[in-house]
């Protein structure tokens, strides 16, 4: 009873056709027939069913090590250098670095059941929740994902630090940067970078964190005017003829996340095994990393072009990527700035001047989009006041003659105080 259950749903099959031959309920050609076989093979068959049983049907080789298995050997080092190097990786990523780093050539599936005979724990991957599926966009460069991910990218070796993404929605193919924190600075230099390298986008989806969306209130100006306040990254986009699209959750931009999550298992393992314990050291690592994985992992889009523009001066990059406010002039041509003043050393009208605080720390001031020299005022002068002036204050600051002090007597009042009401 036990060989028919263990039977395959085939060999159940040619069990049971086999058995109507033995009771004459069928020929040994319409046997053949339905099992595609041969008389003469149903005549072994037969032979074998009323001589072993059940048994006599199944395969030959059933419960035979395969003469293709590898030696037990060669597995225990297998399993050895898991345990030792990639503790912790899938059984997909541990056969290719085996493949890579160590030469031995091992499916993952191989390894898998090796690891689940061996009861040897690895990750795999979780259920997602379903959500509604959103078509890519068509060509590159139409829309890009963007986002910072903060993680302990070094596993203790170093600070903890944020992961800079961009994903392009048509191709996946990936740009990214390591930086101490996530804000304005981060984002502007990153999408810098990556304007010089493939050009500017049409649009960018990105989520409603403050660097990204401002969180002002509108101002009576902007009311009028029927404007909206913007963070310096949204003001830099829209200079840049970029459209911003923001996010409601997290899961309207899957696309980046699931980047984040596939990054946090795979590239912290690979430098892991580079022993990258730097920020600097893993932004020269993402420049060789990248390539590869965007090699192995972009996809064709729809619609063949780059829709990329192309990238302007790196001068008027650098004055539409910086930090902008503005400051009135005051009549003496100078301006007030983070507590300090500056001299325009050129005579305009104007009542306000733009200052360009760029991503390299310099100080830029321009009006109407042309630059101004200007110097740092470096000691202010102290006004000194004429004695007759400063002896007049002091007359001055005498208390009046009904002024509560004159008439305040120390002894008096502390026993009126200390007296009983009546």
């Amino acid at each position: 009873m036990e060989d028919i259950l263990v039977m395959r749903s085939s060999e159940a099959r040619r069990l049971h056709i086999i058995e109507q031959v033995i009771e004459k309920g069928l020929t040994q050609k319409q046997a053949a027939a339905h099992l595609g076989l041969t008389d003469r093979q149903i005549r072994r068959l037969k032979r074998r069913l009323l001589e072993e049983g059940e048994r006599g049907l199944c395969h030959r080789s059933r419960g035979r090590p395969s003469n293709r298995r590898t030696d037990e050997k060669s597995k225990r080092q297998v399993l050895k250098i898991y345990q030792q190097e990639y503790a912790g990786f899938g059984p997909t990523r541990a056969a290719e670095k085996l493949s890579e780093r160590n030469a031995i050539p091992l499916s993952d599936e191989t390894l898998r059941l090796w690891l689940k005979a061996e009861g040897i724990a690895y990750p795999s991957r979780k259920k997602r929740p379903h959500r509604r599926w959103r078509q890519r966009r068509g060509q590159l460069g139409e829309l890009l994902q963007m986002d910072g991910s903060h993680h302990d990218w070094l596993e203790g070796r170093g600070p903890w630090c944020v992961l800079m993404a961009y994903i392009d929605d048509a191709t996946s193919r990936v740009y990214a940067r390591f930086y101490e924190y996530e804000g304005t600075y981060p984002a502007m230099d990153s999408l810098r970078r990556y304007i010089q390298r493939d050009g500017v986008p049409l649009e960018v989806y990105i989520d409603k964190h403050s660097t990204y969306k401002s969180t002002a209130k509108q101002s009576e100006e902007q009311q009028l005017l029927d404007s909206k306040p913007m963070s310096q990254f949204q003001r830099s986009l829209q200079e840049l003829a970029v459209e911003v699209i923001h996010a409601d959750s997290p899961q309207a931009k899957g696309r980046i996340e699931r980047l984040f999550r596939t990054f946090q298992d795979r590239l912290v393992k690979e430098m892991r095994l580079e022993k990258i314990a730097s920020i600097e050291e893993a932004n020269r690592f993402l420049e060789k990393y990248l390539p590869i994985y965007n090699r192995r992992f972009r996809v064709v889009p729809l619609k063949p072009g780059d829709l990329h523009r192309a990238a302007p001066p790196a001068r008027e990059l650098d004055r539409i990527l910086c930090l902008k406010s503005e400051r009135v002039l005051r009549k003496d041509w100078t301006i007030s700035y983070e507590g300090k003043l500056y001299q325009i050393q050129k005579n305009i009208r104007a009542e306000k001047i733009c200052v360009e605080e760029w991503l390299d720390g310099s100080l830029h001031l321009s009006h109407r989009g042309r630059s101004l020299p200007y110097t740092e005022i470096l000691s202010r002068p102290l006004k000194v006041q004429p004695p007759s002036e400063r002896n007049q204050t002091l007359k001055n600051s005498k208390p009046v003659a009904d002024h509560p002090w004159r008439n305040f007597q120390f002894g008096r009042n502390r026993k009126r105080e200390l007296a009983p009401n009546p």
